[in-house]
Parts: structure tokens; C-alpha cells; sequence
């Protein structure tokens, strides 16, 4: 009973309230345990009504262009340095500078016992870099760990941007680097990170952050900003090697270490040893900076996109851009927290959207009682949003139902509207990644503003009381179409949040989406190691002289996956323990 009278209470008294356009120098106020608002809303000088906002450009029956990318951008910055979003679209877009904070280990797995005098690549977890710890049973490995004495200035290039591939994975570094798209240049590694820290010097950059198994950091220079932690000379991790060929298991058990540590960074707040500064991000999803890139994406699911079709005159002005973004003072950014802005907006909807999913493919319910559910779902989310004066007209056909228009304005901009207050302090990223936040938060409250609406006239909202009730056949109709609602913004949106293992893994097992190099379809793998390192590591089959590296002896024997697992990985349970598989 208690509860039952605090919710009659509370979504009365919550449907009342208003969201407040704040300027930048509102502060909210306690007194006497009431929260009083000490100043007014930027646009009016009255509190915010139906009355207060312009409604010509919000229709409930307008969905976004097809050429709109702000939910692209949306979810590109809310998949920042997190391996399980990067490796599903492995075609990065986006370069961010930032900064890996004093103090922060970086390791270097070698053969030999030199510290690197030239660029060379450094991981960020133990385990990547002893991958690389190659020596025979008898000479041992030798493993480096350094230390960070300055923050380190660096460039992320999001994507699985490691990878060596012909799809698209290397391309904007390809466009920093060298100006041009060089494909056929994927192999050499060594011309681009030297390329890459000769063109970065300019801007005192120390490092490159990319992804492949795990995160990587492509080190210019080993002896600036850095300091030597160990430098250990370890035993070998292989096995002696038989007359008979074969695949050791340490190969196995070192290669699934490493992707179970890029694993622990899949979900927000991924690597957080890289500080990004995304006052400075630069997209190719920006349309505006890359016209080019617009009609190539026509009729393209995510999974496609590329950069392949990209002009040149769009290549100059993306490294004109990535320059001044470089270049700019760190002093030049609004001071807004847009990681935070971005995760409040995904936290917000993201649990609640899978729950309205479950509750509308759900079997175990009648159909007016999922209906039901499912109207509480978006009335919650909607009610900061619903004006005392928000009723539908009692007799008049109003097919564009223009009286729930308030509610669909005021949740669409809630979140920005007191930044559009000052634009003005926006720098070009900025403006970015507003635009980002107004285009993907406009369609979600369009949808279940719409959804919403077709609740309250069909009887559902016991707030807005209509005069009939509705029947099984009508009700049977709405849910038809809140299915269809729900699932294309689901669709639209893409957060990868939603793809997981279903049912969850078992306590052996680890959720695993489909990873470079490793499940790579055989003909599309690397036919020689990419880094100097392998080159003169000497780990070969020693037993059959003149064989490639066991390494890539591995690879040409893991199954070969269909070419559309790898095109759009799905998620799939496997083995954290012997046998592993991938």
C-alpha cells in the first residue's frame, strides 16, 4: 500500500516538472532541504512551457536523413579505447589526441638485449609485449618495462587500427602519415611508424595509440620521457621443439592471454591509462570536413564503411585539421566534460531500451499486460518531459499529433540546450560533438514521444484518461508497431552495449567477437610478419629450417570463419582454459 500511494504521488508531481535550460553560470541552491533555481532559463525569462518553444522543426513523423552521421560520431565517442566496439568496426574514422599520464608502464617484449634506438612498438599490458619475448630455450628473451617521467603526448586512431589488412584498417593513418591511401603498403610497418614520428615531431608528438589483440603504443622515442623500470632477461616461453612439427600450446595459451587483457578493456571506461582530449577529435563522419566521404556510405551497413573513396582535396584538409587540433593551446576547449555528457545520455537509455526489447518479444506475459509494462518504461522516461498543460485534444483529428510536440522538444534538448546558449565557445570539435549529442538524442525522444502518444490514445496512460477503452485487436496493433519502433532506433543507434553473449558465458568460457589476426579468413592473412621484431627473432620451427615463424605456421592452421563472421563479427562463448579455441 505504501508504495502504491508514493506512486501516486510521485508521477503526478514528476510529470510537472520542467527541464531548465541553464546558462553556464547557474548554480542550483539548498535552502531549507528545497532546491531553488537562482536563475532563469536561457531562453525565456519564464519558466519553460508548451507555450516557450518553437516547434516548427520538431515533427513526430520526420525521421532523420539518411545522410546524417551524428549517431555514427555519438558512438564512436562513446566506444573510445575500448576493444570490444573497435572490434566490431575495425575501419577506424576518428584520430583524438591525448596524453598517457606520468608514471604509466609501458613493456617491450625483444630477442635481443639493445633497447631500441629507433621507433619501435610498446604495449600497454605485460602480456602483448611478451608475445614478442622471442628467444630459443637456450638464450632466453628479454622483456623491457618502462615508465612514463612527463605525460606522454600522443594520437589515437580508433578502429582495429594494428591490423594489417587491405579493408580499411591503416587507412587514416595512411592519410597522416603519407598524405595518400597506400594499401599496398600495409606491410611496412617500419617506413610508417618511422613516417609517423618524423611527421609528428613537429607537434612534440611522443607516441602513436592503436588496437589490434590489445592496445599498443608506437613509441618514437624510447629514451625521451621514459625510464627504464627492468630490463629482464627471461626464460624462454617456448617449449623444445620435436622432429615432429607441430603447434606448441604455449603459441595457443600466449595468444588468447593476450586478447583475454585487451578483453578486460571491452567496455566502458576502456583504457584508461590513454587520457583523451576530445576538445581536439577529428571524424571522417564529419560531412562537413569530408564531403567525399557522403555517397559512399549510401545503402552501407557500418560494418562497410571505409575511407577508401575519400578525395584528395578532403586527405588535405583532414591533415590540415589533425595539424591544428595539434597545434591549438589545451586551454582552447569550453571546459565541458562531453565523455561524461556522452555516457549520461547512453546510461540513461541504453538498459532501459533492452529492457522495453525483452518486454516486447516476451511470451510469457498476455499482450495488455506487456503493453502496460512497456508504457510505464516510456512514461518514466518521458514524464520530466510532460507539461501540465500536455493533453490531447478530446474530439479533433489531429493527425500529426501536434499537442505532444512540447514533450518531444524539451527531451530532445534538454541535455543541450544550455550549451547552444554558447556556441560561440565552441571550437570545431566541439561543435562536433554537439551536433552528435542533438541528432542522436532528438531521434530517441522522437521514437518514444511517438510511441507514447500512441499509448495515451489508445487508453493506456491512466494521467491522460481517454473515453473508451481499448480492445485485444488494437492493442495487438501497438505492440506490432512499438516493435518496429523500438527495433529500427535500436538499429539506428548501434550501441555496441547491446551485443553480447545471450545466454552469458560459463565460468570457463569468455565472450569473444571474432579478432584480427587470428580470425582472419585464410586468405586474407598476413603472408609475412609485419614488424622487425619477427624478422630477427629467430623463432621459427627450428626443426624444419627455412619455415615461416610459428607464429604465422599457427595462423594458416586455425579454421578459416566465413567471410561475413569476420565482415560483421558476432559474439560467441569461448574457452578461457585448455583447449582453447577462437
Amino acid at each position: 500500500m505504501f508504495l502504491i500511494l508514493v506512486g501516486c504521488f510521485v508521477l503526478p508531481s514528476l510529470a510537472a516538472q520542467v527541464p531548465l535550460g541553464l546558462s553556464p553560470d547557474v548554480k542550483p541552491s539548498l535552502e531549507s532541504g528545497i532546491v531553488a533555481t537562482i536563475a532563469q532559463p536561457f531562453n525565456s525569462a519564464s519558466p519553460l512551457d508548451s507555450h516557450s518553444l518553437d516547434f516548427s522543426p520538431w515533427q513526430l513523423d520526420e525521421p532523420p536523413s539518411a545522410d546524417e552521421t551524428g549517431h555514427f560520431v555519438f558512438e564512436t565517442v562513446n566506444s573510445l579505447l575500448q576493444h570490444w566496439p573497435n572490434t566490431r568496426y575495425r575501419n577506424g574514422h576518428t584520430m583524438v589526441p591525448g596524453v598517457i599520464p606520468k608514471g604509466t608502464l609501458l613493456y617491450h617484449g625483444a630477442a635481443n638485449d639493445t633497447i631500441p634506438t629507433v621507433p619501435e612498438w610498446t604495449a600497454t599490458d605485460p602480456e602483448h609485449s611478451i608475445l614478442f619475448c622471442r628467444g630459443s630455450p637456450d638464450t632466453g628473451c628479454w622483456h623491457l618495462t618502462l615508465a612514463a617521467t612527463r605525460p606522454l603526448k600522443v594520437l589515437y586512431f580508433d578502429g582495429t587500427s594494428a591490423a594489417n589488412t587491405l579493408i580499411g584498417t591503416l587507412d587514416t593513418q595512411d592519410i597522416v602519415a603519407w598524405g595518400e591511401l597506400r594499401p599496398d603498403w600495409r606491410f611496412n610497418e617500419d617506413q610508417r611508424i618511422e613516417d609517423l614520428c618524423k611527421w609528428g615531431a613537429q607537434y612534440a608528438i611522443d607516441g602513436y595509440v592503436r588496437m589490434e589483440m590489445d592496445f599498443e603504443v608506437m613509441l618514437c622515442d624510447f629514451t625521451a620521457g621514459m625510464e627504464v623500470v627492468s630490463w629482464s632477461h627471461l626464460a624462454s616461453l617456448i617449449e623444445p621443439v620435436s622432429t615432429v612439427p607441430r603447434i606448441p600450446n604455449f603459441l595457443l595459451l600466449r595468444m588468447f592471454e593476450v586478447m583475454q587483457a585487451g578483453s578486460l578493456h571491452n567496455r566502458y571506461p576502456g583504457d584508461t591509462r590513454i587520457k583523451l582530449d576530445l576538445a581536439g577529435i577529428v571524424s571522417l563522419y564529419d560531412t562537413t570536413l569530408v564531403p567525399s566521404l557522403v555517397s559512399s556510405r549510401d545503402g552501407q551497413e557500418r560494418c562497410d564503411h571505409g575511407i577508401g573513396t575519400i578525395s584528395a582535396a578532403d586527405i588535405k584538409a583532414v591533415r590540415r585539421t589533425v595539424s591544428r587540433t595539434l597545434e591549438r593551446d589545451q586551454g582552447d576547449t569550453s571546459g565541458i566534460d562531453w565523455k561524461t555528457l556522452f555516457r549520461v545520455i547512453v546510461e540513461r537509455y541504453s538498459e532501459r531500451f533492452d529492457l522495453m526489447d525483452y518486454l516486447l518479444n516476451s511470451e510469457n506475459n498476455s499482450t495488455v499486460d506487456q503493453a502496460l509494462k512497456v508504457h510505464v518504461q516510456l512514461r518514466v522516461m518521458l514524464t520530466p518531459y510532460i507539461f501540465h498543460s500536455t493533453v490531447p485534444p478530446s474530439a479533433s483529428y489531429d493527425s500529426s499529433n501536434s499537442w505532444a510536440t512540447p514533450v518531444f522538444k524539451a527531451c530532445g534538448t534538454t541535455h543541450t540546450s544550455s550549451i547552444v546558449s554558447y556556441i560561440s565557445s565552441l571550437n570545431p570539435s566541439e561543435r562536433l560533438l554537439l551536433n552528435a549529442v542533438q541528432e542522436t538524442t532528438r531521434e530517441i525522444c522522437r521514437v518514444i514521444t511517438k510511441m507514447w502518444v500512441s499509448s495515451v490514445l489508445a487508453g493506456l496512460d491512466p494521467y491522460i484518461p481517454r473515453d473508451s477503452t481499448p480492445d485485444a485487436a488494437q492493442i495487438v496493433r501497438l505492440m506490432d508497431s512499438w516493435k518496429q519502433e523500438l527495433s529500427a532506433l535500436m538499429k539506428w543507434l548501434d550501441w555496441s552495449v547491446w551485443v553480447r553473449c545471450r545466454p552469458a558465458c560459463g565460468p570457463e568460457e569468455m565472450c569473444y567477437l571474432p579478432t584480427w589476426p587470428v580470425n582472419m579468413p585464410r586468405g586474407q592473412r598476413p603472408h609475412r610478419p609485419p614488424y622487425r621484431q619477427y624478422e630477427s627473432s629467430g623463432i621459427v620451427n627450428t626443426s624444419h629450417p627455412g619455415s615461416l615463424p610459428i607464429t604465422h605456421e599457427l595462423l594458416m592452421q586455425l579454421p578459416s570463419p566465413q567471410d561475413d563472421d569476420w565482415r560483421k563479427p558476432q559474439p560467441k562463448c569461448i574457452r578461457r582454459v585448455a583447449p582453447y579455441s577462437f
